[in-house]
């Protein structure tokens, strides 16, 4: 079993339709969107819930009137400003760090697990899928993708799959860090500009501290010939395997707007160059010999 996620340095680059098209071509596999906080391969694939499940961690404070004999001693400890003159919880003032639950002397301080959103077991048209949303500003995203990453695996090795494709977040923030800890190879998707080049290796090199083989792609290559080769040459100056090319292509957006991948939407170059990247892809990462830890 291999688990490859794509990922970016930053939004926008492509990665969901590279995932989606991937999905079309790859063989016993199971879908992953690690993009909790802006989930949108379901936009593509269209799954149906199968399951659904709450997600809870952190934690919030709430004072029981009832409890309560407004000592004030929970105001004054409270660092965050986040209890009112008449003691009701801000919630979103409150950062759950639990002072006024463990010293209110009358124990009126309820401090309960917090709901902080869904993830779900899904069927699409390329097989299962595990997908989550985050509730509106929530935090412990990273412990969500986590959660998701671990149900597909369980998935895969259940169903006898050689494939899990995870569709990552950009960036290199924490829920970056919970979606490639332990993966076979991550696909970066990069742009052929200034800006992609230093995004690519701030990802790259986050992939790198964890021990995980860095792919490249740059995507609308053709928009900046000059700024694609540059950043393939930086790749293999630096050990990165440069797996290609895919061109700009408006046909990317058209097969979105009607939810297909570039595969089934037609057979243009778009289609060529994305089943070329697959087939480098894949035999990069089998040839590795890499399986997900843990």
């Amino acid at each position: 079993m291999h688990e490859l996620v794509i990922i970016s340095g930053k939004g926008g680059t492509g990665k969901t339709s590279i995932v989606g098209a991937f999905a079309a071509l790859a063989e016993k596999k199971v879908l992953c969107d690690a993009d909790v906080d802006a989930a949108d391969l379901h936009l593509l694939l269209t799954p149906t819930i199968i399951e659904r499940h709450d997600f809870r961690a952190g934690h919030k404070a709430s004072i029981d009137p009832d409890r309560c004999i407004q000592c004030g001693d929970c105001r004054e400890r409270c660092r965050f400003d986040a209890i009112s003159p008449s003691f009701v919880v801000d919630q979103l003032q409150c950062e759950g760090c639990g002072v006024c639950y463990y010293f209110c002397p009358a124990g009126a301080v309820d401090f309960p697990e917090s709901l902080c959103g869904e993830w779900y077991f899904s069927k699409t048209r390329f097989g299962p899928m595990v997908h989550a949303r985050l509730g509106i500003a929530e935090e412990n995203s990273g412990k969500l993708v986590s959660l998701v990453r671990k149900e597909a695996r369980q998935i895969a090795e259940k169903d006898h799959l050689d494939w899990i494709l995870t569709d990552g977040p950009p960036g290199i923030g924490c829920p970056v860090i919970a979606s490639i800890g332990g993966a076979s190879a991550v696909l970066i998707v990069s742009e052929p500009t200034v800006s992609g080049l230093h995004d690519l290796n701030r990802v790259a090199e986050l992939a790198r501290h964890f021990k995980v083989p860095v792919l490249v792609c740059v995507n609308k290559a053709d928009l900046h010939w000059e700024g694609a080769h540059e950043i393939a040459e930086h790749c293999r100056a630096r050990g990165y395997e440069f797996m290609g090319y895919l061109p700009f292509d408006s046909d990317f957006t058209r097969a979105q707007v009607e939810g297909k991948t570039i595969i089934e939407y037609n057979d243009g170059p778009a289609k060529d160059a994305v089943m070329e990247l697959w087939q480098k892809v894949s035999q990069a990462v089998e040839k590795s010999g890499v399986g997900p830890e843990g």
